[in-house]
C-alpha cells in the first residue's frame, strides 16, 4: 500500500474510531490492528495511536465545551487519580505483548457493558448515591493503569464506573470521559515518545481522522441524548467481542 493510500485509510478509520470513542469506546481496537497491519510492532502501534487519542480528545473537549458546561475542578480531580496508574501502565506497555489480553478483554467488556446497558432508575441518575462514592478513586487508579497499558475499550470502564458508582447519566459521563482520557494520555504519550515508539507521519494521518470523528461524536452525544449512546454501545460491544475472538 502506497504512503498516500495509507494516509487516506488511516484518516477514514480514524474518523470512525474517534466517533466510536466519544459515543462509546473501543475505537483503538480498530486503529491498533490497522497500525500493526501497516508494519508497526505492538509498542510502536500503541505509541502512534496515543497521538491520535490526544488530538481526538482535545477536539472532543472543545466540542463539548461549546455545547454544555461542566465543573472543571471536579473533572480535574478525577483525572488526577488516573495519572499514577497511566504512567505505570505505559511503562508496562512498552515491553509487554497484549495478544492474550485482547481475548480476555472480550469477556470483560461484555460483562461490564451489559450492566451499563441496563436502564437505571430515574431517581438514582438524578440524585446519585454518596454512600460508596469513594470507590470512584480506586476505580480511577485501575482505569488509569489499563488506559496507559492497552487503552482499547477503556471508555467502557470509565462509563461503567461513573454510571454505577456515581450514578451519572451517560451524556455527563461522556463529557467527563474524554477529559480524563485526554489528561492521562499526556504522560503516557511522553513515555512512548521518549522510548521512540511513535511513527509521527502515520500518527498525523490517524489523528486528523480521530479529531474529525470525535468532533461530530460530541455534537451528536449532546443533541441526541442517551438513546443514541446506548445504541452505539450495543453495536460496538458486539463488534468488539466478535473481533477480539478472531471470528472476523
Amino acid at each position: 500500500m502506497s504512503p498516500p493510500m495509507q494516509w487516506l485509510v488511516l484518516f477514514g478509520v480514524g474518523a470512525v474510531a474517534g466517533f466510536m470513542n466519544v459515543l462509546a469506546g473501543g475505537g483503538s481496537t480498530i486503529t491498533m490492528p490497522l497500525l500493526i497491519f501497516l508494519g508497526l510492532d505492538s509498542a510502536m502501534a500503541n505509541g502512534t495511536n496515543r497521538v491520535a487519542l490526544f488530538v481526538q480528545n482535545l477536539f472532543a473537549i472543545r466540542s463539548f465545551h461549546g455545547e454544555e458546561k461542566y465543573h472543571l475542578p471536579t473533572v480535574l480531580k478525577y483525572s488526577a487519580w488516573t495519572l499514577p496508574g497511566a504512567i505505570l501502565g505505559a511503562l508496562f506497555a512498552i515491553s509487554i505483548n497484549d495478544l492474550l489480553f485482547r481475548k480476555i478483554l472480550a469477556i470483560v467488556i461484555i460483562g461490564v457493558m451489559m450492566t451499563v446497558l441496563l436502564p437505571q432508575s430515574k431517581k438514582s441518575i438524578e440524585t446519585g448515591s454518596q454512600k460508596n462514592s469513594w470507590l470512584i478513586y480506586p476505580a480511577l487508579l485501575g482505569i488509569g493503569f489499563y488506559g496507559g497499558f492497552i487503552q482499547a475499550g477503556v471508555g467502557f470502564f470509565i462509563m461503567a464506573a461513573f454510571a454505577h458508582i456515581l450514578h451519572m447519566n451517560l451524556i455527563k459521563v461522556n463529557m467527563i470521559k474524554v477529559f480524563i482520557v485526554f489528561i492521562y494520555t499526556i504522560p503516557a504519550l511522553l513515555i512512548f515518545i521518549v522510548s521512540k515508539n511513535v511513527d509521527y507521519i502515520l500518527a498525523l494521518a490517524l489523528a486528523s481522522g480521530n479529531a474529525f470523528g470525535a468532533w461530530w461524536g460530541a455534537k451528536l452525544t449532546v443533541r441526541k441524548g442517551e438513546k443514541v449512546i446506548r445504541f452505539v454501545l450495543f453495536v460496538v460491544v458486539l463488534f468488539m467481542a466478535v473481533k477480539l475472538f478472531n471470528v472476523i
